[in-house]
């Protein structure tokens, strides 16, 4: 198995990507922390990784909010004898409407888009990546986005911009990290048929145009991304760090 006995964080698993690169890191071996604040959803998730015969423990909280981070990382550490993969993948699309031109976004909606996709992010660093490093070294797997890559029209500029923080924070942090043998990398997912993206893919005829705009003619699965993501986890990856990781069905090369 790729993950044998490591200890692997996943924010945002309750659902969709998390969710399939939680049962996915599971099949390979690794302990999971599921963390999220969807008690149902992050239940479900650790309930479907027992009945596999996998290894899980549960996290509620909030990514945006530091005690809710630290005490995540605690359980890591105390259940499975530290950690060895963070995996970043909590975010959020928007406050609101979806169609938010910068001028038209209030400030409400920025902050909690940027509080939580990247000042998230932040702090789930701040405070796994000593505990990585305590390990011996480990991954730091951040998941931004293809509109970190592109400019949006008039798609969420919150999200755009906090996806494209995402990116750049993640080449600082692999810089500063690898003496210490953590690596830091981040894949840009393109449309990946999850709940968050139903808003603005609510009806068939928009969905299937927006598939459509992908150059390999579909949307993607949250297991693509996944299976993406178990390379990074893994030995595979040892001397890749501080990339970004289009998997997007061509659709930033177009």
């Amino acid at each position: 198995m790729r993950l044998e006995n490591k200890s692997v964080l996943i924010t945002g698993a309750g659902s969709g990507q998390g969710r399939a690169a939680a049962k996915l890191f599971a099949q390979e071996g690794a302990k999971i922390v599921v963390f999220d604040r969807d008690k149902t959803g992050a239940e479900e998730t650790v309930a479907q990784i027992l009945t596999n015969q996998g290894k899980a423990q549960l996290a509620i909280g909030d990514v945006s909010k530091a005690a809710d981070v630290q005490s995540a990382i605690e359980l890591a550490k105390e259940a499975h004898g530290g950690l060895d993969v963070l995996y970043n993948n909590a975010a959020i699309w928007s406050a609101g409407n979806i169609d938010n031109y910068v001028t038209e976004l209030d400030e409400d909606g920025w902050d909690a888009v940027i509080t939580v996709n990247l000042k998230g992010l932040y702090l789930c660093c701040k405070y796994g990546i000593p505990a990585l490093i305590e390990s011996g070294g480990g991954s730091v797997i951040n998941v931004a986005s293809v509109a970190g890559l592109k400019g949006s029209r008039n798609r969420s500029h919150a999200y755009s911009a906090s996806k494209g923080g995402v990116i750049s924070l993640t080449r600082s942090m692999a810089i500063a990290y690898a003496k210490d043998g953590v690596r830091v990398n981040v894949i840009c997912p393109g449309g990946v048929d999850t709940p968050m993206l139903q808003p603005m893919v609510n009806t068939p005829d928009r969905f299937d145009k927006f598939a459509k705009a992908h150059p390999l003619g579909r949307m993607g699965e949250p297991e693509d991304i996944a299976k993406t993501a178990l390379f990074l986890a893994s030995d595979d990856s040892a001397w890749i760090t501080g990339v970004t990781i289009p998997v997007d069905g061509g659709i930033s090369a177009s």
